[in-house]
């Protein structure tokens, strides 16, 4: 799959690096620019959603239930200073800075599509680095075969925690080989921007071949473990969600069907599409997954 810089929305950084790319520079600027030469082949072509419509649409419950509740009140978050306490069954365990983890210098360009479980999709193009050369940092044990996060907790600034919705904190949590997999990435920016507070700032989990709830926002900590993490939906609603909550349009969620989604921002209509298999990135994850009942492990 290959990036189009036309499809992106222009904002002025990125008219400058099409100009640049233009002039047959890319290899010298890229670097500067903290641009990954690998960051295209992971990128799908479609066009993104506008900046508006990401940072106004969103679900994170801890300010609310509702799609324009983050962008109304995220904003009392405080994500500076902001650390990440990575442990468990690692060779080096202890609390890593947001800078330490995701440099300016080794940020990289992901244009992912993301499908909410709720049927309805967009396309982000996201800032950020592999999860795998976080881990890397913290040196994976031979025994990890989990990988645990868990959200900050602040009933103070995060309004939707006064609320028992769940068991907060929220937690999410990934087999080792999908954590390491060079498509699960930690963004700290989307659009070339910071990460917006209502979109999971200043560092989130993104699993672009998995439902978007699995993509846990505003991660305080990682851990690495020998046996399946709790995870907050599925503790909450065995039944309806699953651990590995892989995009799947066979697998209904019992409400509604997942055969088909609706682009938001293409209208009521126009806007539906069918769902693909891992949301479209099959051939790089259905490995993972050989052998395994994708209906009974949803």
């Amino acid at each position: 799959m290959k990036l189009k810089w036309s499809d992106v929305t222009p904002e002025p950084l990125y008219l400058r690096r099409r100009a640049v790319l233009a002039t047959g520079l890319a290899a010298i600027a890229g670097p500067a620019l903290g641009l990954s030469g690998k960051a295209s082949g992971f990128s799908t072509d479609e066009t993104p959603n506008s900046f508006e419509e990401i940072t106004n649409y969103n679900n994170f419950y801890e300010f609310g239930t509702g799609k324009t509740d983050p962008a109304n009140h995220a904003g009392q978050m405080v994500t500076s200073p902001w650390s990440v306490e990575i442990g468990g069954l690692v060779d080096r365990p202890g609390s890593y800075g947001v800078e330490d983890l995701a440099p300016e210098a080794a940020l990289e360009e992901r244009i992912y599509r993301l499908r909410c479980v709720e049927a309805w999709s967009m396309v982000i193009p996201w800032l950020g680095v592999p999860l795998a050369s976080i881990l890397n940092k913290a040196g994976v044990q031979p025994g990890a075969k989990y990988v645990a996060f868990r959200t900050l907790h602040d009933p103070e600034r995060m309004r939707g925690q006064r609320a028992r919705i769940i068991d907060w904190p929220y937690r999410e949590g990934l087999r080792i080989d999908e954590a390491m997999h060079p498509l699960t990435i930690m963004a700290t920016g989307l659009y070339n921007k910071a990460l917006p507070n209502q979109n999971g700032a200043p560092i989130r989990l993104v699993v672009p071949w998995k439902y978007g709830f699995k993509s846990i926002k505003s991660v305080v900590s990682i851990t690495l473990t020998d046996k399946q993490p709790a995870t907050s939906w599925q503790m909450l609603q065995p039944s309806e969600y699953g651990f590995y909550a892989n995009v799947n349009p066979q697998v209904d969620h019992p409400r509604w069907s997942q055969a088909t989604e609706r682009r938001v921002g293409a209208g009521l209509w126009s806007g539906r599409q069918e769902t693909p298999m891992f949301n479209g990135y099959g051939e790089q994850v259905a490995g993972l997954y050989a052998g395994m009942d994708l209906a009974k492990y949803y």
